[in-house]
């Protein structure tokens, strides 16, 4: 099989595994949308897989995505190709606000007010207006980040103040876990936490639920992501991620 081709496959078996997962709860697939997270994957075989199908991008690296979203970009232009929906999933600083929000369509892990609003001064600057969602720290690791979720409430009433910015959802991620089954209540949690949330100041565009990886993705599905953020099961394994 063809780089392309085994991509293709891949996507397709996960998106099946999504569809399973979604019609368990009497969900439809169709609210799920699929990041393929691309990090340490070189730009031929991410121009390759949004070929085969795949709509919406993740990178982790700020450093790493300018070098490549370039590249991915004039390789989908000859012969011309569809155009990725770029996510940011990785912890961003406030130096880096203007490189992420030239490049990128989602940011999803807005986790502080000043953060916030640098990315909406720079968004303003650039005539962007761009969907981010706000990262909870629903394993309560300090290296993670993300918010408190005793803290979110007021997080969502500063961002009231980002005008280029739609707060649309809330991002997760759980602790390490060799059975997904652990990270049930992490996910239920997260979704019980946003729906609290609608009716603050701010959350009334919390529709969006990041959550699940190549390992929980069903399991986060089954208890309402929206959004589930795939590297491996589509890309395979990759050296120093």
């Amino acid at each position: 099989m063809s780089g392309e081709t085994t991509l293709a496959a891949r996507i397709a078996a996960v998106r099946t595994r999504i569809d399973a997962a979604a019609a368990a709860v009497g969900r439809d697939p169709k609210d799920v949308t699929l990041v393929g997270v691309s990090k340490k994957k070189p730009a031929n075989e991410v121009a390759a897989a949004v070929r085969a199908g795949l709509t919406h991008l993740g990178e982790n690296y700020v450093q790493e995505a300018r070098a490549k979203l370039g590249v991915v970009g004039q390789l989908l232009a000859d012969p011309p190709g569809p155009t990725p929906r770029w996510h940011f999933i990785g912890q961003l600083q406030r130096n880096k606000a203007r490189d992420v929000v030239r490049d990128f369509d989602v940011i999803e892990t807005v986790d502080r007010a000043s953060l916030g609003a640098e990315l909406d001064t720079r968004a303003a600057a650039a005539g962007r207006t761009l969907d981010v969602l706000i990262q909870v720290n629903v394993s309560g690791e300090a290296q993670k980040g993300g918010v408190d979720p005793d803290s979110l409430e007021d997080l969502l009433g500063q961002s009231r103040a980002w005008s280029n910015l739609r707060v649309i959802g809330l991002m997760g991620v759980p602790a390490r876990a060799t059975n997904p089954e652990a990270n049930r209540e992490s996910f239920r949690a997260l979704r019980e936490l946003r729906d609290r949330t609608r009716e603050a100041p701010g959350g009334e565009g919390l529709q969006q639920l990041s959550m699940g990886m190549s390992g929980d993705f069903e399991i986060a599905i089954e208890e309402g992501a929206t959004i589930v953020r795939v590297g491996t099961s589509i890309f395979g394994p990759r050296e120093n991620a």
